[in-house]
């Protein structure tokens, strides 16, 4: 019998900044003798690892979201980053690319300043609120009942894994969101300020931008049109996911990698204006469900596998 499994990631013993320095080990299949393992050199990771960079970039310029969904998976799994200074990472890296993509969409006419500042200011006090308070409030051992433990990484790793499935059952769905006609009496605030909150909640813990709540929202609550909503997302990604980063800031200062997080930012920001011309030229909706599934497929493995450590045999 063979089973399909996640990168093993073995960590050298190196500075706490060298996180993406690691040998990886890739036990494809298991058979019932044992693992079967094969050794991917660091260079050829590290390769595959700038090719998903410049992804999360491409997903953000096709459709308005969905960086982070790439971001953590690439930073814990392909670069053996810490799950809980990954978050730190991802907020950097989706928030600059974000606000790189934001500016022509600003230029455009494509930002709705007004349902920005309602969805955003909430989103951000939320940001700050989970960053200063509650992420370093969650202890590194959650829960221990016999051979069942817990931890802070494994938990975000679970969080972030259950978020992916439902973001990419969204996306599969296809459903097109419609526009009623815009009336200043159906334009609902409070339930954009809620809407702003959760996903502050989201971004502060798993580093998470959340576009693909956002963007519903602003459609359904705020009365925008596509593109619209798209425009707006980008500028409140990136807002949200600054004020996260600088909340979080002072609690990992010491353990960033500025040079390796930086290169995956440029790399991210070179993806997303090849992600906007694709989404000139192909049909977003076939694009959006594909990449639900892969997302899907990723989630789940990422699910099965932060489950596994749960268990000490």
């Amino acid at each position: 019998m063979y089973i399909f499994a996640l990168p093993k990631v073995t960590h050298n013993s190196a500075p706490a900044a060298q996180h993406h320095r690691i040998r990886h080990e890739f036990p494809i299949l298991w058979p019932a003798g044992g693992p079967v393992i094969f050794f991917i050199t660091p260079s050829t990771m590290e390769i595959v690892g700038y090719i998903i960079a410049i992804a999360i970039g491409v997903s953000l310029g096709m459709i308005g979201g969905g960086g982070s969904i790439l971001t953590i998976p690439l930073l814990v799994y392909i670069f053996g980053v810490d799950p809980v200074l990954a978050t730190l990472y991802s907020l950097f890296i989706v928030g600059s690319t974000s606000l790189i993509g934001g500016i022509p969409k600003y230029i455009q006419g494509l930002v709705h300043l007004k349902t920005a500042l309602w969805f955003g200011i909430p989103s951000i006090f939320s940001v700050l609120l989970t960053r200063a308070f509650i992420s370093p409030a969650i202890p590194q051992q959650i829960l221990r009942i016999g051979n069942f433990h817990l931890t802070k990484p494994v938990f975000l790793m679970l969080l972030f894994s259950s978020l992916m499935i439902g973001a990419s059952l969204s996306m599969i769905k296809g459903e097109r969101v419609k526009v009623p006609r815009r009336k200043k009496s159906d334009y609902k605030i409070t339930l954009i300020i809620l809407e702003g909150v959760l996903v502050g909640l989201l971004t502060g813990l798993v580093g998470a931008g959340g576009g693909f709540l956002i963007i519903p929202a602003l459609i359904m609550f705020g009365r925008l049109p596509m593109k619209t909503a798209v425009g707006t997302s980008l500028i409140i990604i990136a807002a949200n996911s600054t004020i996260g980063f600088l909340g979080g800031l002072a609690h990992h200062r010491n353990e960033i990698d500025w040079k390796f997080m930086i290169i995956l930012t440029l790399l991210a920001i070179s993806g997303i204006f090849i992600g906007h011309r694709i989404s000139k030229k192909w049909d977003g909706e076939k694009l959006k469900k594909n990449f639900g599934r892969i997302i899907l497929v990723l989630g789940i493995a990422i699910l099965l596998n932060e489950g596994i450590k749960i268990i000490k045999w």
